[in-house]
């Protein structure tokens, strides 16, 4: 009965998307009420004092905003409702909630103490909010496939030119409607291993080698800064092309061969020389990451710590990825009997510190399909 009145209730609510006040529990016993509340319903009528009396088997239903609907058909349609006595009133009152969620459990546990039992979403392990979720989905949906396709491309010119798996990692940053390019990289993990065995260098997955791309355009920014304020101090620029900026950093230490990250693609080289629009900022600090393939826990610690705001892969990785929170193996033909366990779900996690937006992209004909690899490989 308790299903049947809310979504007969739920049918009420205008289509237009009102809120539908997701933070807070939909049904709440009287003992979990605040105690304030619980003496102003008790107090208010006698079926409310019969409510709060005892061991009572009754259930608060929250309905919606009161703005949205009457007080005249809530009472209508719950009469409606299979086993409901017709003779018995209906329980309906009105209480102040906060419309929108809690920042923080925190204030989640003093909403609930104040207002209506509340939840902190952040904290919750399915994932962020929806409302974030759908803004940000509008967001970036006119121009991913623009980055998904020039992910594809460098994939495949990598994968041609030997250099590694056919993957690859774009960097952007959006700032309202303007969106610049910050970074590209193809996988490069046999680029320095002729004899391809076992899986290569670990360290130049397209993920790394793209942030660590970001990191260099950061350090040759702040050498630039040091090295203009050490020749109008000293007017002297004798030592700039052999001592970076006067840090005793020389330009060759900047590319770590474990990383690969030196341009290896023309693609690459084009997207590397230009400078990062948000020097000042903290790395990858809410920028977007479009990928080929979900990548593997490595990689997707190496987002989270990098600071990284959003993460669009396209091809799922069952048993290696780490975003993803589904069970591994199922509903991959090449997978089945495979008990891979379940997926980590590095992206909205409550242990962690930093936390991000994932999608899996849905791809269409405009995009070839990259060559398959075989389910253990690390992306």
């Amino acid at each position: 009965m308790l299903l049947t009145a809310a979504s007969l209730l739920r049918e009420l609510q205008p289509d237009d998307g009102a809120n539908n006040l997701t933070h807070l529990r939909r049904c709440a016993k009287p003992v979990d009420m605040p105690a304030h509340l619980k003496t102003q319903l008790m107090n208010e009528t006698a079926l409310g004092r019969q409510v709060h009396t005892g061991r009572s088997n009754w259930i608060y239903i929250l309905l919606g905003e009161v703005k949205d609907i009457s007080r005249d058909e809530m009472a209508e349609a719950l009469a409606k409702v299979e086993g409901m006595d017709p003779d018995e009133p209906v329980f309906i009152t009105a209480i102040p909630v906060p419309l929108v969620p809690p920042t923080s459990q925190v204030q989640a546990a003093l909403w609930t103490s104040h207002f209506w039992p509340t939840v902190y979403r952040k904290n919750n392990p399915l994932g962020p909010h929806p409302n974030v979720i759908s803004r940000a989905t509008d967001e970036i949906k006119e121009d991913a496939s623009v980055w998904m396709a020039l992910a594809h491309r460098i994939a495949t010119k990598g994968y041609a030119a030997r250099l590694g798996e056919p993957m690859a990692a774009v960097i952007v940053q959006r700032e309202g409607t303007k969106v610049e390019l910050v970074a590209v990289a193809a996988d490069a993990r046999w680029h320095t291993e002729k004899q391809r065995v076992g899986t290569g260098n670990p360290m130049a997955h397209c993920v790394l080698r793209a942030i660590s791309m970001v990191a260099q355009k950061l350090v040759r920014y702040e050498h630039r800064i040091k090295n203009d304020d050490s020749s109008s101090n000293n007017n002297n620029n004798n030592n700039i092309n052999n001592n970076i900026g006067g840090a005793g950093l020389s330009a060759p230490s900047l590319v770590f061969d474990a990383l690969q990250d030196s341009p290896l693609l023309e693609e690459e080289r084009l997207a590397f020389e230009v400078e990062h629009p948000n020097p000042d900022g903290y790395l990858c600090h809410g920028l977007e990451m479009y990928l080929t393939h979900e990548p593997c826990v490595q990689c997707s610690m190496s987002i989270l710590h990098s600071r990284m705001g959003r993460v669009v892969f396209g091809e799922r990785m069952p048993l290696t990825g780490g975003l993803t929170s589904e069970d591994r193996g199922h509903g991959h033909a090449e997978l089945e009997g495979c008990n891979g366990g379940r997926g980590l779900g590095l992206f909205w996690r409550r242990e962690l510190n930093w936390s991000l937006l994932a999608w899996e992209w849905e791809s269409d004909d405009s995009i070839p399909p990259l060559p398959r690899m075989k389910p253990v490989v690390h992306a």
